[in-house]
């Protein structure tokens, strides 16, 4: 009886001594995954930095495009009413 009870006592030190290199694995495991969520975090954030530059500087290149245009459509219709002068002055 006195030898069983050292068996069991035995065999519960094992397996404690077992969960706690298991613990310990996954404590280990848990950290390095915290540290790559980090990771991803700051990377989510500095992609989102450059959606929002690359948004900017498209909404400043439409502006341009669409002063470009403009300016083009209302040198047409300068020259158009210079044209029309010129045929009445005629």
């Amino acid at each position: 009886m006195l030898e069983d009870i050292r068996t069991d006592i035995g065999r519960l030190i094992a397996a404690y001594e077992k969960a706690k290199a298991e613990n310990a694995g996954l404590t280990d495991e848990l950290q390095r995954c915290r540290g790559r969520i980090e990771e991803y975090r700051k990377q989510i954030e500095e992609l989102e930095k450059q959606i929002d530059s690359l948004k900017l500087a498209d909404a400043i290149m439409a502006t341009s495009t669409d002063r470009k245009e403009a300016r083009e459509r209302i040198d047409r219709m300068i020259r158009t009413v210079d044209k029309c002068i010129s045929l009445i002055e005629s």
